[in-house]
């Protein structure tokens, strides 16, 4: 059988490294919040080119925490799309401000800047560009978008760890960025963890107080923050894997490379990579008119995809007329019927590659 993902295989892949490290932590008797948190954050905002790093319970919370960092809340608009993994739409809501949301390109399946503008209105506080499947929205548009209404810029990055914009990592060119490290994403614990990066260090000290009780003195909350700690354990392992992201990216992209040579299939549309952006693939998502069939042809031969996303945010029943939309969202709703990501993790063998290649290009609906 090969799976989408496979977070299993790289535990097995670097066992000793993270038994060590996971054991340190036991017998370090600190276990919240402690040397290895503070080296992680450190080690990986520097990574991407970050002045600071947060680290936090999960990726949801990281994107709400910086919300809330940058008081955005109740009467507020935040401007992001509906082709997401609903997270980042939940954590507009959690801070109580409106989603507002917009189609994406019908290439990238990113964000799609053209439709900014009319969106915009006096309620607007910042835009979530969301780097999907392991590449950059269009940075340069929606940046200068943001910059010429003095909205701030969230970098959704939780795909997207390690990838380039015009040779610089994202995570960098936001306002606040947000990276989730589920044991999925290329980056991913053994459990859940997120961080958050950003070179503001007043705005960088409000999310360190936000994730722990809104203290700067303990037991003094002085804002009101919650709990959404990155434990040691989760932070030793990231450190471990951070040495290795590199390396795990470029066996994404070498597989990718040979998805792109041999699936040559007039039914399947493969991924569009815009040329400003180095992808790490995170998803390999190829886009079908007969998605469902070419599913069950997979399965048939004991590969199973994933569907990122199979239904829109906004219409989800728990966001119906909850959230502001674009006049046309056509291709958000396109891709919900057409989009499958296929077997896609730095373990998967040589021949694990070309036997999903060969079923793919053997599918004739």
């Amino acid at each position: 059988m090969i799976p989408c993902a496979n977070p299993l295989s790289q535990y097995l892949s670097h066992k000793a490294e993270i038994d060590s490290a996971v054991m340190q932590v036991l017998l370090s008797n600190k276990y919240i919040l402690g040397p290895e948190v503070a080296a992680f954050e450190n080690e990986f905002a520097a990574y991407i080119g970050a002045g600071h790093g947060i680290g936090v319970a999960n990726g949801t919370d990281a994107l709400e925490i910086a919300m809330r960092a940058l008081e955005i809340g109740p009467g507020d608009e935040v401007i992001t799309v509906a082709h997401t993994a609903v997270a980042t739409v939940a954590a507009i809501e959690a801070t109580g401000a409106t989603p507002v949301l917009v189609d994406v390109d019908p290439f990238t399946y990113t964000l799609n800047a053209q439709q900014l503008p009319q969106m915009l209105t006096t309620r607007t506080k910042a835009v979530i560009a969301v780097h999907i499947y392991g590449q950059a929205a269009d940075l340069d548009e929606i940046g200068a978008f943001c910059s010429n209404y003095g909205l701030a810029l969230i970098e959704d990055v939780s795909q997207a760890h390690g990838a380039t914009w015009n040779g610089r990592r994202l995570g960098s060119f936001g306002t606040i960025s947000c990276f989730s490290c589920y044991p999925t994403k290329n980056l991913g614990a053994i459990g859940d963890g997120g961080i958050v990066c950003t070179s503001d260090k007043p705005l960088a000290n409000k999310v360190r107080m936000l994730r722990e009780y809104g203290w700067k003195q303990r037991y003094i909350s002085e804002l009101q923050g919650r709990n959404s700690r990155l434990d040691e354990i989760q932070a030793a392992i990231l450190r471990m894997k951070l040495r290795h992201l590199d390396a795990s990216n470029a066996k994404r992209r070498a597989i990718a490379a040979r998805y792109d040579a041999l699936i040559d299939n007039p039914l399947i549309e493969r991924p569009a990579i815009r040329a400003q952006c180095d992808s790490v693939y995170h998803l390999y998502v190829v886009r079908s008119q007969q998605r469902d069939a070419l599913m069950r042809h997979l399965n048939e031969h004991d590969i199973h995809p994933g569907i990122h996303y199979p239904v829109p945010v906004h219409l989800q029943n728990a966001y119906l007329r909850r959230v502001r939309t674009a006049p046309s969202m056509a291709v958000t709703e396109a891709l919900s019927a057409q989009v499958l990501s296929l077997p896609m993790f730095p373990e998967l063998s040589g021949d694990e590659v070309e036997t999903v290649a060969r079923a793919v290009l053997a599918f004739r609906g």
